[in-house]
């Protein structure tokens, strides 16, 4: 596919204003896009009114129903005064369209990066997920979908080994370690058992929370979806096994104020990393017809892109072979 076919190249900033207009607040010309790469996302002033945050949707990515199960979620933790950044409601609707594009708009959402090398900090935000959670855990998504080994690791897997992605020398090396690395993520999910699935962030990283003097505030549930409740705890760990373990217990500290954790799920931590490298590369994969991906990872589709993939999948296994974190 050309750049000139890609959806998004129609997506020009008069077309932009325009869709914010069309929803009755009038733009008054100042736009600047953000940095967001799955969807398209831009601030935009407003005549006599605070600039708001304006998402394109990536076209065909989801249905209207699973968009408007995402508008849903947020509004629901909003209605619980959680501080989770939920989209406006114009003209009766949180859902437009414009020009074959579908948007949202959100208020403006200022903030810093969170230090997540504070315990306080740690145990505030276990404090919030553990009420996000506990909002979650009262009904099932319908139209989103599961973080699961299928979907994240064998649908990956296979939609990787259908391209031209690999280096032709490193294909035999990917194949053999991505093949064992799956089937330590089964082991995983086996030893842990049928742990429960709720309606979570799904990708609670340190780049979706804004962290202000009140405390964090939760931004971008486009990945919503349902899963282990671990999903959203094992982000916010990082540095060697000791530290981990020191942050997971402030985590868990603020967590289960609100909310209980099932301790089976920490066997999933290795397992859900090592699934998330792997949709990683293979969301590269899908999204290389859109030009700014090419711009924005140059390295992706390189010899060392790949052996340090290989890399550190093999490192993976090996943690996915160790006694879990302990709760």
């Amino acid at each position: 596919m050309t750049d000139s076919l890609h959806p998004y190249t129609a997506l020009t900033p008069d077309r932009v204003l325009d869709a914010l207009d069309s929803t009755g607040l009038h733009a008054d010309g100042r736009l600047l896009a953000l940095n967001s790469y799955e969807n398209r996302v831009y601030q935009i002033g407003v005549e006599d009114a605070q600039p708001v945050v304006v998402k394109f949707y990536r076209p065909g990515r989801w249905s209207d129903a699973a968009i408007l199960e995402d508008h849903a979620f947020t509004a629901e933790l909003a209605a619980e005064e959680i501080p989770v950044v939920a989209p406006l409601q114009l003209d009766g609707a949180t859902l437009h369209a414009h020009a074959g594009f579908r948007f949202a708009v959100y208020p403006k959402q200022g903030g810093r990066m969170a230090e997540f090398d504070r315990a306080d900090a740690l145990q505030w935000m276990g404090r919030f997920l553990g009420r996000i959670h506990a909002v979650g855990a009262r009904r099932d998504f319908v139209h989103r979908p599961a973080l699961d080994l299928a979907s994240f690791g064998y649908a990956s897997r296979d939609f990787l080994a259908g391209g031209n992605w690999l280096p032709a020398d490193l294909r035999a090396a990917w194949d053999s370690v991505v093949e064992h690395a799956l089937a330590s993520v089964a082991h995983c999910y086996a030893r842990a058992g049928a742990v429960r699935g709720i309606r979570l962030h799904g990708d609670c990283h340190a780049g979706n929370v804004l962290w202000t003097d009140a405390g964090p505030h939760f931004v971008d549930f486009d990945d919503a979806r349902t899963g282990p409740a671990v999903q959203d705890l094992w982000m916010l760990l990082s540095g060697e096994r000791d530290a981990q373990q020191a942050q997971l217990g402030e985590i868990l500290t603020g967590y289960e104020d609100f909310m209980e954790f099932d301790s089976r799920e920490l066997h999933l931590v290795e397992a859900l990393r090592t699934l998330r490298l792997i949709h990683y590369a293979a969301w590269l994969a899908r999204r290389w017809d859109d030009p700014a991906f090419p711009a924005a990872f140059p390295w992706f589709n390189t010899q060392q892109y790949w052996e340090a993939r290989i890399l550190e999948l093999r490192e993976q296994i090996a943690l996915m072979d160790e006694p879990p974190l302990v709760a």
